[in-house]
């Protein structure tokens, strides 16, 4: 006669006690791993911004703080908001159709595909030009003028912001932001 033999409780619990500490410790670095992979978004449209900006001022011989007018349009289901500049209005990315009007200077975080996230947060200036001049948009009167651009969302839901910044000068920050090079200006995914 052959007899089945299960697994006693101690040795269940003894493995339901391992998975439960192997998850402790793998869910919130792969939180963090996850978070670092949305930042990825920020630093592929601010690269595309610029090069927007650059080849717009190649032709017009000046930078512009019109979205509609660089023909910078990031695609839906962006977490993070885009600034061209500071003033004016920023495209509406509330609704399926979120159309560009021609004085947009800013990108919303697109609020129709994640309701939860905050429609247009406010933007903190970075130096630009050796701590010369600060500020998002067109710097100083062209054709010898500058341009820097802004990313930030919440990307992990968490209330602290994480902020991005190009500009077509190199930077002053706590390590040499190079032109043309996307800035963490406050990493969100490492507090």
């Amino acid at each position: 006669m052959k007899t089945n033999r299960g697994f006693t409780l101690i040795e269940l619990m003894i493995v339901v006690a391992i998975i439960g500490i192997l998850a402790a410790i793998a869910i919130p670095n792969f939180i963090k791993f996850q978070a670092r992979s949305k930042q990825s978004e920020a630093k592929v449209n601010l690269k595309s911004m610029y090069t927007s900006e650059k080849s717009f001022y190649q032709e017009k011989d000046r930078y512009s703080s019109l979205v509609g007018e660089v023909g910078f349009a990031p695609e839906r289901g962006n977490r993070y908001a885009y600034y061209m500049g500071t003033a004016g209005t920023n495209s509406n990315r509330t609704t399926a159709a979120g159309a560009v009007v021609s004085t947009d200077q800013g990108i919303q975080v697109d609020t129709f595909k994640y309701t939860t996230a905050a429609a247009a947060p406010a933007i903190d200036v970075f130096t630009v030009g050796g701590g010369a001049v600060t500020g998002v948009g067109v710097i100083n009167t062209c054709p010898s003028c500058d341009w820097g651009g802004y990313a930030i969302g919440d990307i992990d839901t968490d209330g602290t912001l994480d902020e991005w910044s190009i500009a077509t000068v190199s930077r002053a920050t706590a390590s040499p932001a190079s032109s043309g090079e996307p800035y963490n200006e406050l990493n969100d995914v490492n507090n």
